[in-house]
């Protein structure tokens, strides 16, 4: 039988809460607005599933392109190429300049 490869396999440490920050997010995650051009850092909330950008992003700064619904595209550098990432603002932070 051949072995599951969905898009959380290999994530049980990465995607793994402290156990005082178990549970559901703050609401307010979700209302955060970012401006084209601003630097984040995608830190991926596992709580919340939708708009979960894939776990190989977890963890690195980009730049927000624009807005795509109520998702976000964010520009990253990953081995010398240029990604883009769609994500939502629960899966967001914004980077201290």
């Amino acid at each position: 039988m051949q072995r599951s490869r969905g898009t959380r396999s290999k994530t049980r440490q990465i995607l793994k809460k402290k156990p005082r920050a178990r549970g559901l997010s703050p609401i307010t995650r979700g209302f955060q607005t970012f401006e084209p051009g601003e630097k984040v850092n995608i830190v991926i909330d596992p709580s919340i599933h939708s708009g979960m950008p894939h776990s190989r992003f977890h963890g690195l700064t980009g730049f927000v392109i624009q807005e795509r619904g109520t998702a976000y595209e964010v520009r990253v550098n990953v081995g010398g190429k240029t990604k883009i990432v769609v994500s939502r603002p629960e899966h967001l932070v914004k980077a201290v300049a």
